[in-house]
């Protein structure tokens, strides 16, 4: 199969988007060809049937001049490399700019999507799109009539146990951007009850950064909370880190926390998870990967009495008892949610409507 792939951002160094170029690998693994058009390029490493082209995002193209870089190299790519197939990863819009072109020529189109936002764009993809592929069927807030769940790719060599003892005193672990939707004032007020309420040394570590501008204002009121509720002292923000360095955070904690609702796909809950610590989470959708613990695992959104709760109980249990918990998640990670698997069923979704 020669591949045509839309990507929103192709850098190994972004905190939130380098993910995909291991999906990239993954998949050229099992293909003749895959040729990358990008909103936006940074560092690059793949083997040699991959080809990456930049609508200029990183070199301040305008809108309009990014339009016409999208089509120069979307017809460049149809006319000369034989495609057979497409697939749009979390850019729609590039999925509705291409579809003509594509159906004209007979190239299916697959649309990644993983996001409870219902826009007029998606809308549009969703018609436009052979099919419609999302990590969890919670994360997709549309129709299901096109959808396929293939699970989200986690690359369970890197994000494994690898034997590091979790940090003393323990750490409370949140990683992923800063955005309201992240919901941490939760985790803030639930540190403050736990405080109160265990009386032992703990810390919680929340690692990520603003996405976008909008949300400077969250993590000023983030820090102000913080003030609030005596926390400065417990409580500390690291800055965003590649996805490279994420394992060694996530061996190091007792615990991560994920309190984003039901609707989304954090890969960050199934990253931490892959190794092998206990993961809370506020959001539903992921009950099938939480299996027989979903009960322990899940707390009520918004809701800083349950998972204050939650958290006290991973804290207090035995070492051989966060041990089983954590082997028994990174074996449902590794059975619904490998690099690997997603791999397989991406290319089998896409041979199914060629």
């Amino acid at each position: 199969m020669r591949l045509l792939w839309f990507n929103l951002a192709t850098d190994l160094d972004d905190p939130i988007l380098g993910f995909t170029s291991a999906w990239i690998r993954a998949v050229a693994r099992r293909v003749e060809a895959v040729h990358v058009i990008t909103m936006r390029a940074g560092r690059l490493e793949f083997p040699e049937n991959v080809r990456v082209y930049s609508v200029g995002k990183e070199k301040g193209y305008s809108e309009s001049r990014r339009v016409l870089e999208f089509y120069r190299h979307l017809r460049g790519i149809i006319k000369y490399q034989g495609i057979e197939a497409c697939f749009s990863h979390m850019i729609p819009i590039f999925s509705i700019m291409a579809a003509p072109l594509l159906k004209v020529r007979g190239i299916p189109l697959a649309t990644w999507y993983a996001h409870p936002s219902l826009t007029p764009t998606l809308r549009l993809a969703h018609h436009l799109s052979d099919r419609m592929v999302a990590s969890l069927a919670a994360a997709y807030p549309y129709r299901p009539d096109k959808l396929a769940v293939i699970g989200q790719g986690i690359d369970t060599d890197r994000f494994s146990p690898n034997g590091v003892k979790p940090a003393k005193p323990p750490i409370i672990l949140c990683v992923g951007r800063l955005s309201r939707v992240k919901d941490h004032p939760t985790l803030l007020r639930a540190a403050a009850l736990l405080r109160e309420r265990w009386g032992r040394p703990f810390r919680v570590v929340i690692v990520g950064g603003p996405a976008r501008p909008q949300d400077e204002e969250y993590v000023k009121s983030l820090h102000k909370l913080r003030r609030e509720l005596n926390l400065l002292d417990l409580v500390k923000f690291h800055p965003a880190v590649p996805a490279v360095h994420l394992p060694f955070w996530y061996r190091r904690a007792a615990v991560h926390v994920n309190l984003t609702p039901c609707g989304f796909g954090d890969k960050v809950a199934l990253e931490a998870m892959s190794c092998g610590v206990p993961c809370v989470l506020a959001n539903e959708g992921f009950r099938r990967t939480l299996g027989e613990y979903g009960d322990l695992l899940l707390f009520a959104y918004q809701d800083p009495e349950d998972l204050t709760q939650k958290l006290q109980f991973f804290l207090t249990a035995s070492k051989s008892e966060r041990q089983r918990l954590g082997l028994y998640l990174r074996r449902q990670v590794v059975e619904q949610h490998s690099l690997a698997d997603l791999a397989e069923k991406l290319i089998a979704v896409l041979r199914e409507v060629q």
